[in-house]
C-alpha cells in the first residue's frame, strides 16, 4: 500500500481521516466517533469522568506508510508506556477506515492530556495528525506539523 501522503497530499490525508471511525472501548460503553461530530454517549462519559480534554493517539503506521504488524505493535506498546509514565490512564481504541483499503489501527484514548502533550507524542511516533478535543466532546483533527 502506498504512502497516503503521496496519494493526495494533505487534502488526501484529511479526506482519509474524515472517512474514519474512531472507536473507543470505554468502561460501560463503546463509542464510535467521527471528526467534528458530537456523540451524546461520549459526551456523557466525558462529563461523568470530569474530563476537560482528550486525545486519540496511535503509533501505528508512522508517516501514513503501512508498517509491519510487529513494528506497529512494538511502537504502540512504547506509546502506552509513555502515557502510563506520564500519569495517564489510556483506554484502548481502534481507528477504522470506512473507505479504501487502509488497515485498522490500534489507538489509545486519553483524557486529561493537554494539546501540547498530545502533539509531542504524535511527533515522537511520526504521526501526521492527532485527534484532540475539549469538554464539548467534539473530536477535532490537529496537524502535528
Amino acid at each position: 500500500m502506498a504512502n497516503q501522503l503521496e496519494q493526495g497530499g494533505r487534502e488526501g490525508l484529511e479526506r482519509a481521516y474524515r472517512a474514519t471511525v474512531y472507536r473507543l472501548f470505554l468502561p460501560g460503553s463503546i463509542c464510535e466517533l467521527k471528526l467534528d461530530q458530537l456523540c451524546e454517549t461520549f459526551l456523557c462519559w466525558l462529563e461523568t469522568a470530569g474530563a476537560e480534554s482528550f486525545a486519540i493517539l496511535t503509533a501505528f503506521n508512522p508517516g501514513s506508510v503501512v508498517a509491519e504488524p510487529e513494528a506497529n505493535a512494538e511502537a504502540q506498546s512504547r506509546l502506552e508506556c509513555d502515557l502510563l509514565e506520564g500519569g495517564f490512564e489510556p483506554y484502548v481504541g481502534e481507528n477504522e477506515a470506512t473507505e479504501g483499503e487502509w488497515p485498522p489501527e490500534e489507538t489509545c484514548f486519553v483524557f486529561g492530556i493537554s494539546k501540547d502533550e498530545a502533539l509531542e507524542l504524535g511527533r515522537k511516533y511520526g504521526q501526521n495528525a492527532i485527534v484532540f478535543g475539549a469538554s464539548d466532546g467534539i473530536p477535532r483533527l490537529v496537524w502535528v506539523a
